[in-house]
């Protein structure tokens, strides 16, 4: 059974770093895609940023030239370093993965991002 396991959120004020990390377990193939979401209260989740196994990656706008999205094949990990951080990054922020032929979705429990003014 595939597992997602998030770290690393927790509360910074605004300007401030966090890292993220996801590793996945459980896997018979390999991860297609590796991403980011996150889930502002009262808002629907959003794409934050993905990587494929390539090294093809994605942003959202709103995170363009702040977040930098990573994964180490070997280890089955994602990394989203988020600097200059801003109030509104605030959320609960999920991992994402795509496995295999058959392209199933995985997601993480959730880490949650506080960012305080």
């Amino acid at each position: 059974q595939v597992q997602l396991v998030e770290s690393g959120g927790g509360l910074v004020q605004a300007g401030g770093s966090l890292r993220l990390s996801c590793a996945a377990s459980g896997n018979r193939f390999s991860i297609n895609i590796m991403g980011w979401y996150r889930q502002a209260p009262g808002k629907q989740r959003e794409l934050v940023a993905t990587i494929t196994k390539s090294g093809s990656i994605n942003y959202a706008d709103s995170v363009k030239g702040r977040f930098t999205i990573s994964r180490d094949n070997a280890k089955n990990t994602v990394y989203l370093q988020m600097n200059s951080l801003k109030p509104e990054d605030t959320a609960v922020y999920y991992c994402h993965c795509n496995i295999g032929p058959l392209r199933l979705d995985y997601w993480g429990q959730g880490t949650q991002v506080t960012v305080s003014s």
